[in-house]
């Protein structure tokens, strides 16, 4: 089976032996297409995982084999997340899920980018859905990164009527964005691009260009009058979103932050605690996001149409390219 393996920084297609259920419960599925995570470009870049590692894991695929007690038969075409969370270690009692020891065990077999992936049982039953009929495969794909974003929100807090500001409308910032106006609460978006800008405003959300630093804080003034936002959403990992968050965000307000910095400078002690900010971050989603998420996208709450660029599998080096580089917003890799 063809399989994208991480070898010397890049990914390369090499053919592995096909693989079976031998027994155990669970599916052997097709993979349909794949959707492009940050975080897989993460652990290219900063060589965080082993060269071996197949990534991926925002999967779309079709059920070709399965040994299993849930409802999922031969033929269906399904989404699931990659993880699943124990529900009983003192992490998720206290619904820090993604700090599970279970949770960061789990994952599909081999990962996303392979022809052939084992699902288990244990994801059958926990965070695998039928594909809704009405929604494409690109679409069905934001599944578990739309989740991630639900659960930024939840962990925040956000009231309704609440005002927000997400820095950084890459592909998350776009559905972080419409995840909290979808939760009632009051989005500005921010960005250096101007397509992307033009992108969210389509979806009728207040964006403006944070070029210049006077014209940022002035532009957050006077939508808030002068407090400042709520809470300030980074879904962008340039070192200098820290300044934009502390310039935006109001007294006793919160940062949720939701990218990793290159230097890892991090937060002025200080301006936490003089003006009592609550810095906070947030990773993957829980089950319960999981399935809201595919309730946002199901009702069309959450509009994915038009946010990724599909390349062909043996293409899956450019899609990495063409992400970095910012020539798209999103790469779906399809077989």
């Amino acid at each position: 089976m063809e399989t994208a393996v991480l070898k010397n920084d890049k990914i390369e297609i090499e053919e592995r032996d096909s693989i079976s259920l031998n027994n155990r419960k669970g599916a052997i599925v097709k993979l349909l297409g794949c959707g492009l995570c940050g975080s897989d470009i993460v652990k290219l870049q900063h060589k965080l995982v082993p060269d071996g590692t197949v990534l991926g894991h925002e999967i779309v695929a079709q059920i070709v084999d399965i040994n299993s007690s849930t409802r999922f038969k031969k033929d269906d075409i399904i989404i699931t997340s990659h993880h699943i969370p124990c529900g009983k270690c003192i992490y998720c009692k206290n619904g820090n899920v993604s700090m599970c020891e279970h949770f960061k065990k789990t994952n599909l077999e081999p990962g996303g980018f392979s022809e052939y992936i084992f699902v288990s049982e244990e994801h059958l039953k926990n965070v695998a859905h039928l594909k809704p009929k009405h929604l494409t495969e690109i679409e069905a794909s934001f599944y578990e990164p739309l989740a991630c974003c639900i659960r930024a929100v939840k962990r925040a807090q956000m009231r309704k009527g609440d005002t927000a500001l997400v820095i950084g409308l890459g592909s998350i910032g776009i559905l972080m964005s419409q995840a909290l106006n979808a939760m009632g609460v009051k989005v500005i978006g921010c960005d250096l691009l101007d397509d992307r800008i033009q992108i969210l405003k389509q979806f009728g959300i207040s964006a403006f260009n944070s070029k210049d630093r006077d014209y940022t804080r002035q532009y957050v003034k006077l939508k808030t009058e002068n407090y400042g936002v709520d809470a300030v959403f980074m879904t962008s990992g340039a070192d200098k979103t820290i300044d934009v968050a502390l310039d935006t965000v109001r007294n006793g307000g919160k940062i949720l932050v939701f990218a990793s910095t290159p230097q890892n400078k991090g937060y002025a002690n200080n301006e936490i605690y003089y003006r009592e900010l609550t810095v906070l971050g947030s990773y993957s989603p829980a089950i319960e996001d999981l399935k809201d998420s595919l309730k946002l996208l199901e009702s069309g709450r959450v509009n994915v149409k038009n946010i990724s660029t599909v390349y062909d599998f043996d293409k899956i080096e450019q899609a990495v390219e063409d992400t970095v580089s910012n020539k798209i917003l999103k790469a779906y890799i399809k077989f």
